[in-house]
């Protein structure tokens, strides 16, 4: 047991550093929910439903068995406050004045940029974490029901975000046109 716990903690600290060089390459890892959230924004309620939404895709990750290293550092990282602070302050300044459409197309060029940057530093585990990504998007398009009057009628995903999802994944894998299933 001694050994096993070794090895993984050894493997542990492995992926945390490679984590940490992705993290610090692209600092832009909160694109895929709030690319969703600005392709079709849903008032405060549905904005905090999307924020929930993408903070319990996170949990949910790091809870799973079958999460990879680097998945469960990065989410470790987002966790500690530290990590929160520097991802607050790199999304202020990075979003500071932009309109709706401006956020989705800064969201998918970081998401772009992090595919690139698992590709080249982390292949191993780039399926994976990319799956996470996309993962995360689905999960926001789907927090709140988009288009109600007072609570009633709408839809679960509204066209925009469908489109959205549809970029966030030829983002994430560019050389594979992937069909979002929702």
């Amino acid at each position: 047991m001694v050994q096993n716990v070794e090895r993984r903690s050894a493997h542990g600290e492995q992926a945390k550093r490679r984590a940490s060089r992705v993290a610090q390459d692209s600092g832009k890892r909160d694109a895929d929910g709030d690319g969703v959230s600005a392709a079709d924004p849903n008032g405060l309620w549905g904005i905090t439903k999307e924020a929930f939404a993408n903070r319990a895709a996170l949990i949910a990750s790091k809870l799973d068995a079958g999460s990879n290293e680097l998945v469960k550092a990065v989410i470790a990282d987002y966790e500690s406050k530290r990590g929160r602070t520097a991802i607050v302050w790199a999304l202020r300044e990075r979003l500071a004045g932009a309109e709706p459409a401006d956020i989705v197309e800064r969201a998918l060029d970081d998401l772009r940029e992090v595919s690139a940057i698992l590709d080249a530093k982390a292949p191993e585990d780039a399926a994976a974490f990319k799956a996470l990504l996309l993962g995360i998007s689905q999960k926001v398009a789907t927090a709140a029901t988009e288009h109600t009057v007072l609570g009633f009628g709408g839809v679960l995903v509204s066209e925009a975000e469908k489109a959205t999802l549809a970029e966030i994944a030829e983002a994430l894998n560019p050389s594979h046109r992937s069909s979002v299933q929702l």
